[in-house]
C-alpha cells in the first residue's frame, strides 16, 4: 500500500478501533500498532501523523505504559487522546495527578478557536470525558487550548512542534464536532490530502492479487456472510474462474438464505459449489443442548464437508480467508487484552493441499468491507446482510435442535426482519434477530388452551459490537411482529423483547 498513513498507537484504550475507523472516514489510511512497537519500525511506515489512544492506567505509576521521549523529536505531528494526552504531558516534563473531581460523560467544554485543532468550530461544545487524573502542570512550550469547569487542561498544544493533546474523546459520537477535530488534525496539522477510498483500494487489491496468484488456483470457503461474499467478489474480479468457492449449507441458515447466496453469485465468473448438508448437521446435533458443544460439532462437521468437497478439486495453490482488521486487532495487537482468538485459526482443513493462505481484506473494517462490496457490484442482499454467527440458528435455538424448531425459528425470524425493513430501520439498527427459547407457557388461542414456545426478539445498536445498547423499537412495530408471529408461525404463543445491554449480556443468547 502506498497511501498516506497515520499510526494509531494503542495504550490499552477501549476505543482504539474506533479512532482508526474515524481516521479512515476522513479519507486517511491508518493502522493500529502497540505502544511497544520500536520507533524504527514506526518510522519505516513513513507516517504523516501519530495518534495516542486512551488507556485505563495512571501515567505516574511505574507499571503503566510509557514511551520514549524521542518519538516527539521526529518532526511528526502527534495527537494524544485521554491517557495519551496525559502521557504526552508527563513524558515532556509536565505534571499529572489525581483530580479532586473526576469527569465522566458529557461535559461542557470551552475551546480556543485560534487553535488549528478547533478552527472553524464553536467556542463552546459538549465533549465526552472519562478520566480521574488530570494535567495540573503544562510541559515547557505548551499552551492550554480547551478547559472545563473542573479540568483546567482539557486540551493543550505546542503548535510549533505540531504536538496536540485532548483530555476528552473526539472519536465518540457524544463529542460534538469530534470528527471535525480529527479532520483538522489530519489535514491542517499533518497535511494529509485524503487518498484513501474503496475505489482506489479495490484497484490496488485486484492488482496485488493478480500479481500474487499468477495462474494459480484459489479455494474459498464461502459462508454467505458479508466478509466471505465480498472476498469472493474481489477474487472474481482479480482472477475469475481460477477461484473455486465451496458454499456449505448446514441447514441452519435463515429462511431462503442458501438460495439467496447461490442466486447472488449466479452471474459471477467463479466456480461455485453448493453442498446441501443440512441432514448431516442436524443428525450430529440430535440431543445436544450445551452451546459450546453445538459450536464444536458444527465447526468440526463444516471442516469435514469442506474437506470432502475440496478433495474432489485436487491441488490448489492458495486458500483464501475473509479475515478483516478487527480480527487482527482483537487477536492481540496493541496492549489491550486479547478479546478473542483469530476467528479463522483452529478451523483450517488439515487435508486440503495448498501452499499459502491469502487474506486480502485484513486491512479493512466491516463498514469498509461493505463499501468495497458495493464498489465491486455485489448484490445488496449480501453487502447489507445482518451479522450471522457461523453456527447459524443452532445458537439461536435454546436447547436441543430439531428440524421442526429450525422451521419455526426461520419463519418467525423472517417476519421480524421483514417488519424491521418495512419500518425503514434495517440500516439504523445494527443487528436484529429472533431467538426460539426452550421455555413453554400457557396461552389461549380461540377457545382453546395452548402450551407453546416463547420467542424472544433481540435488536441492538452499537458502533463496535464490543458494547451494545438495546434498540428502542416503536411499540407499534413490536406489536405488529408479535401479532404476525403468533398468527402465522404456529407453536409460538408468546413474544418477548430483550432490553438488556452488552455488557452484562452478550448480543447473541448462546
Amino acid at each position: 500500500m502506498t497511501h498516506e498513513t497515520v499510526i494509531v498507537l494503542d495504550f490499552g484504550g477501549q476505543y482504539n478501533q474506533l479512532i482508526a475507523r474515524r481516521v479512515r472516514e476522513c479519507g486517511v489510511y491508518c493502522e493500529v500498532k502497540s505502544y511497544k512497537t520500536p520507533l524504527s519500525q514506526l518510522l519505516e511506515m513513513n507516517p504523516k501523523g501519530i495518534i495516542f489512544t486512551g488507556g485505563p492506567n495512571s501515567v505516574y505509576l511505574e507499571q503503566s505504559p510509557h514511551i520514549q521521549k524521542n518519538i516527539f523529536e521526529q518532526n511528526i505531528p502527534v495527537l494524544g487522546i485521554c491517557y495519551g494526552c496525559q502521557l504526552m504531558a508527563y513524558t515532556l516534563g509536565g505534571s499529572v495527578t489525581s483530580a479532586v473531581t473526576s469527569e465522566y460523560g458529557k461535559t461542557e467544554t470551552q475551546f480556543d478557536a485560534s487553535s488549528l485543532l478547533f478552527g472553524g468550530l464553536p467556542e463552546t461544545g459538549v465533549t465526552w470525558m472519562s478520566h480521574t487524573d488530570y494535567i495540573n502542570g503544562l510541559p515547557e512550550g505548551f499552551a492550554v487550548s480547551a478547559h472545563t469547569a473542573d479540568c483546567p487542561v482539557a486540551a493543550m498544544e505546542n503548535a510549533e512542534k505540531k504536538l496536540y493533546a485532548v483530555q476528552f474523546h473526539p472519536e465518540v459520537m457524544h463529542t460534538e464536532n469530534g470528527l471535525q477535530m480529527l479532520h483538522n488534525f489530519l489535514f491542517k496539522v499533518c497535511g494529509c490530502t485524503g487518498d484513501w477510498s474503496m475505489s482506489s483500494y479495490a484497484k490496488t487489491a485486484i492488482a496485488q492479487i493478480r500479481e500474487k496468484v499468477g495462474d494459480g488456483k484459489v479455494l474459498l470457503a464461502l459462508s454467505g456472510g458479508v466478509d466471505s461474499s465480498v472476498l469472493a467478489a474481489l477474487l472474481s474480479k482479480a482472477i475469475g474462474d481460477q477461484l473455486t468457492c465451496i458454499f456449505v449449507d448446514h441447514g441452519l441458515m435463515r429462511k431462503n438464505e442458501g438460495d439467496e447466496v447461490e442466486n447472488a453469485f449466479a452471474g459471477w465468473d467463479i466456480n461455485f459449489i453448493r453442498c446441501n448438508a443440512g441432514e448431516q448437521f442436524l443428525s450430529r446435533l440430535a440431543g445436544v443442548t450445551e452451546p459450546e458443544a453445538k459450536r464444536k460439532i458444527i465447526g468440526e462437521e463444516f471442516i469435514r464437508v469442506f474437506e470432502a468437497e475440496a478433495k474432489k478439486i485436487g491441488k490448489v495453490d492458495y486458500l483464501a480467508q475473509g479475515t478483516i482488521y478487527p480480527d487482527v486487532i482483537e487477536s492481540g495487537a496493541g496492549d489491550a487484552a486479547v478479546i478473542k482468538s483469530h476467528h479463522n485459526v483452529g478451523g483450517l482443513p488439515d487435508h486440503v493441499d495448498f501452499k499459502e493462505i491469502i487474506e486480502p481484506l485484513r486491512l479493512l473494517f466491516k463498514d469498509e468491507v461493505r463499501q468495497l462490496g458495493t464498489e465491486l457490484g455485489l448484490s445488496p442482499v449480501l453487502v447489507w446482510r445482518q451479522p450471522f454467527p457461523g453456527p447459524g440458528l443452532a445458537i439461536r435455538i435454546i436447547g436441543e435442535i430439531t428440524p421442526e424448531k429450525v422451521r419455526i425459528l426461520q419463519d418467525a425470524d423472517a417476519i421480524f426482519r421483514e417488519e424491521i425493513a418495512k419500518a425503514g430501520l434495517d440500516r439504523s439498527v445494527n443487528q436484529y434477530f429472533a431467538v426460539l427459547t426452550s421455555m413453554r407457557s400457557v396461552g389461549v388461542m380461540g377457545d382453546s388452551r395452548t402450551y407453546d414456545y416463547t420467542l424472544a426478539l433481540r435488536a441492538v445498536t452499537t458502533t463496535d459490537f464490543m458494547t451494545a445498547d438495546f434498540a428502542k423499537l416503536p411499540y407499534e412495530l413490536l406489536a405488529q411482529v408479535s401479532s404476525r408471529v403468533v398468527n402465522e408461525v404456529g407453536s409460538i404463543n408468546r413474544v418477548v423483547y430483550d432490553v438488556t445491554t452488552k455488557p452484562p449480556a452478550t448480543i447473541e443468547w448462546e
